[in-house]
């Protein structure tokens, strides 16, 4: 019986557990990025007193009271059980910077702090005290290792591609399997999209990749493996940049065309905006309001980078939902490929059998025999894991 789980909501991490509401887990040291943000603007708020500063400053140009401080996003990009039982493990980031954190209790340890690349996904080997997790740069993402305490810190993949979703193959210390895309790019060196996703495996010391699951119709996303050599993922349709050319659907786009253009230059310049400023280019809701909807395009971001999805998120207040489309099959080690739900964005696996997941709005317990229970409702969920995959 799963007696409590972890969910990343809003990127915040969040703790059910049973007869309990569920409850945030905040981490210090994103706290400790907010508060030292409000000390340099309380020191500097004599700058935007009076109205001729208020309006240099931009208070008056976004619409805001003075006394509304600007939070900055701290995003938890994925939690993950630790290296010892009672611990757990998460990354976040903000515009400036990424880290991967262990809590145990109330003390929280710093074992990742950069701001060359963020990471996401997070898998731990306990017996070989061993993380993998996925890193994101400029130009892709590729997996990494390290050790349970941070050190050794060692690229496993490269490679112009998207390498993301790393989980450690059971029972064996040198193998991850992982999701991963290659990269397009024209002649002048532009990404122009990006093949289907497929399952691979690679060996952390000889660097050796073998493609585990892989069709030209489908994504296959977030792998997991159990103990029996059954693997289990998200499959969807592949969406390919070079369409089939149909006529009236190209007369249709010609009469959309600067529509379209006008709405994507209005969302790109308040994606951006609110990105980089905190401010939406609309003057309306108040600091908290702004701040929730800030962190959730960077969800967004993440998502997107993760699943190459656009058309299944347009609007998050109303579409924050796994398509039906988005299936959770397992591949029997003899090769059998059966479909065990439908419209589901991220799951975890537990050691009896059963499965945890998520279509983004509920939390979903199915047993080895199939029978479901749903847990409870939120919003923007990312991520679902069990507090002990042994329950």
């Amino acid at each position: 019986m799963l007696e409590s789980f972890f969910y990343v909501a809003q990127g915040k991490i969040h703790l059910k557990e049973p007869g309990k509401p569920a409850r945030q887990i905040e981490s210090k040291f994103g706290r400790s990025l907010v508060d030292r943000n409000s000390q340099i603007q309380r020191r500097n708020s004599w700058k935007t007193q009076g109205t001729g500063a208020k309006f240099m400053s931009g208070s008056l140009l976004w619409g805001r009271q003075s006394e509304e401080g600007d939070e900055i996003p701290v995003v938890v990009n994925a939690v993950s059980r630790g290296t010892e039982p009672d611990e757990v493990l998460y990354s976040l980031s903000t515009h400036e910077v990424g880290g991967v954190f262990s809590l145990r209790g109330a003390d929280e340890k710093r074992l990742l702090h950069t701001a060359d690349f963020r990471v996401g996904h997070l898998s731990v080997h306990r017996p070989e005290n061993k993380i993998a997790c996925a890193v994101r740069t400029k130009g892709g993402s590729h997996i990494a290792v390290m050790q349970g305490d941070g050190r050794e810190f060692t690229d496993v993949t490269q490679g112009d591609s998207l390498d993301l979703n790393p989980n450690w193959v059971p029972s064996t210390a040198g193998q991850v399997i992982f999701q991963s895309s290659g990269i397009a790019r024209n002649a002048g060196g532009v990404n122009v999209g990006v093949s289907p996703t497929r399952i691979e495996q690679v060996d952390i010391v000889s660097g050796e990749v073998t493609t585990l699951l892989e069709d030209e119709r489908f994504d296959y996303l977030n792998p997991a493996m159990d103990t029996a050599g059954n693997l289990f993922c998200i499959r969807k349709p592949y969406i390919s940049p070079r369409q089939s050319f149909n006529p009236l659907r190209a007369a249709l786009d010609l009469v959309l065309l600067p529509f379209r253009l006008l709405y994507a230059v209005f969302q790109f310049a308040n994606f951006f905006t609110m990105r980089y400023t905190g401010n939406t280019l609309v003057s309306s809701g108040n600091m908290r309001q702004r701040e929730a909807d800030l962190r959730q395009m960077i969800v967004m971001d993440n998502l997107y980078h993760a699943t190459r999805a656009p058309g299944a998120f347009l609007n998050p207040q109303k579409q924050w939902k796994a398509p039906r489309s988005w299936e959770l099959i397992r591949r029997t080690a003899v090769g059998e490929i059966d479909v065990l739900e439908r419209g589901v964005l991220t799951f975890d696996l537990l050691e009896n059998g059963s499965v945890l997941f998520s279509d983004g709005r509920r939390i979903v317990l199915r047993d080895s025999n199939g029978a479901k229970k749903e847990l409870l409702k939120d919003e923007f969920i990312s991520q679902v894991l069990s507090r002990s995959n042994g329950e």
